[in-house]
């Protein structure tokens, strides 16, 4: 079976990509190529630091490689914390920091729509880079709900549901998440294109 590397090293994520992509191709994590190195994500979009990921590891081992980045952006705050989510109270990360941050922003605003994209950059064999794209509408909620999931999901409420991406499970989160639809634009990508040796 065809071998793509996926630039991660989060299990969590790995697992939710091999079950998307099984029997199209073999999913490789950074575990399972032994890449320990930290990768520095000095971009100023998703898409630079997703493409700063799978090129670092293209470079060193010339094989087909997928890079994700995630944010969280927030109509009311001019985007914000878009592609510093991780580090958006500062150092070192916490979700709990984070939210709290969002939380004391949005204090004074009605419009409390956001919207959560994630971007993967898939630079097949010769090098060639391409953009897929998931992105999952809704609102900030005013109070954390929910203890499922991880980074903000206990203060994103996703568009036609009354509940936080906290409160789902696992499957259901899948079925509508940015990631989720990132991963099933990948996967008809690969098959279509038949772009991984």
């Amino acid at each position: 079976m065809k071998k793509i590397i996926f630039g991660s090293a989060n299990e969590n994520k790995v697992q939710e990509i091999r079950a998307k992509l099984d029997g199209v191709v073999q999913v490789l994590s950074l575990n399972d190529i032994g890449f320990k190195e930290e990768i520095e994500e000095y971009g100023a979009t998703l898409e630079e630091n997703a493409r700063i990921k799978a090129e670092t590891i293209y470079q060193k081992y010339k094989r087909p490689v997928f890079s994700d980045d995630t944010g969280l952006e927030i109509e009311s705050l001019n985007n914000e914390p878009g592609v510093r989510s991780a580090r958006y109270a500062g150092e070192p990360r916490s979700d709990e920091k984070n939210m709290q941050l969002v939380l004391r922003r949005l204090e004074s605003y009605k419009n409390r729509k956001a919207k959560f994209r994630t971007v993967f950059c898939l630079i097949d064999e010769d090098g060639k880079a391409h953009y897929l794209e998931g992105v999952a509408k809704g609102s900030i909620l005013k109070e954390k709900r929910g203890e499922k999931g991880f980074g903000y999901d206990p203060i994103f409420m996703p568009e036609g549901y009354a509940i936080s991406f906290a409160e789902m499970s696992q499957d259901e989160k899948n079925q509508i998440s940015h990631r989720g639809k990132a991963v099933d634009q990948l996967v008809n990508f690969l098959k279509n294109e038949n772009n991984v040796d």
